[in-house]
């Protein structure tokens, strides 16, 4: 369907980009960027490494394994799914299951992807995998720096807890909608 309606006429020209800074896990520039209309301006751009996000659920798939932790840029205690980057040439399932294991201290069973979406396609490249679990084991503690605390949570609470504004997070709240929708249609089965 989208060949359907591809065309020229909408595209934006970037006519350059410079780099403003750069670290391990962010690129941001400044594109030239000119519009269809003739209108040239320029925008910040960020790039940013592939991320792995898992929902974890348990056995009978009725909870899902959050943390409680501090995001220092909105200054907000949140709940969130165990997740973060994937190394250069590492498996996005395998990033996965380590991030899961090293932020709650469970190790999942079977880890699948789930869907990539962009949180932030107008200013951002930012690829977020959400991979599916079921079933986990505790092999350890979470590390210091990761959570305050983790929590196996009914879906219907996390369900609560996003209304309330207590899990704020894009990917945790696409990933526990995915894992409600699977509820819903009988089980934790992907397309």
């Amino acid at each position: 369907m989208t060949n359907d309606i591809a065309s020229e006429r909408t595209r934006w020209t970037v006519h350059g980009e410079r780099l403003v800074d750069e670290n391990p896990h962010i690129r941001l520039s400044i594109a030239s960027v000119e519009l269809p209309t003739g209108v040239n301006f320029e925008q910040y751009v960020m790039r940013m490494r592939r991320c792995a996000m898992t929902v974890v659920l348990d056995d009978d798939a009725s909870s899902v394994l959050l943390m409680w932790r501090h995001r220092f840029i909105i200054d907000r205690w949140v709940w969130e799914l165990p997740g973060g980057y994937i190394d250069a040439d590492e498996d996005g399932a395998v990033a996965a299951a380590r991030e899961v294991e090293e932020e709650t201290g469970w190790r999942p069973h079977e880890v699948e992807h789930v869907l990539t979406f962009q949180p932030m396609i107008g200013n951002a490249d930012y690829p977020q995998d959400v991979y599916l679990a079921r079933g986990a084991r505790q092999v350890g503690v979470p590390e210091a720096d990761e959570a305050e605390a983790v929590r196996w949570v009914p879906l219907s609470e996390a369900s609560d807890m996003i209304k309330r504004g207590e899990i704020v997070g894009g990917a945790t709240i696409i990933g526990i909608q995915h894992a409600l929708l699977l509820a819903a249609a009988g089980g934790p089965r992907t397309a």
